[in-house]
């Protein structure tokens, strides 16, 4: 069983910033990849930053340059730093494992979502 738990949403003003934190836990041999996923009201979901196991990263356009995504793999931990906040940011974010389990193969599990709500 492994379970990802997202901490770190709120309310904030537009151009301040938040942090977003999710952990992974349970019978984790070995995580390949995480990663922040948002969806907004009455959109698809949209993959916002991922960081693979030796630390390369991959951002959205639309938050290159503001937001910065790291890993603390001692703790299964990825962090998301979200500067500069503009309103169209605001979603629920999501944080995703793509993990080997110790008895369960190879999976990509899901938290169950943070809100993330910009004011203009």
């Amino acid at each position: 069983q492994v379970q990802l738990v997202e901490s770190g949403g709120g309310l904030v003003q537009a151009g301040g910033s938040l942090r977003l934190s999710c952990a992974a836990s349970g019978s984790i041999f070995s995580i390949i990849a995480m990663g922040w996923s948002r969806q907004a009201p009455g959109k698809q979901r949209q993959l916002v930053a991922t960081i693979l196991s030796g630390g390369g990263t991959n951002y959205a356009d639309s938050v290159k340059g503001r937001f910065t995504i790291s890993r603390d793999n001692a703790k299964n931990t990825v962090y998301l730093q979200m500067n500069s906040l503009k309103p169209e940011d605001t979603a629920v974010y999501y944080c995703n494992a793509d993990l080997i389990g110790t008895y369960s193969g190879r999976n990509n599990y899901w938290g169950q979502g943070t809100q993330v709500t910009v004011s203009s």
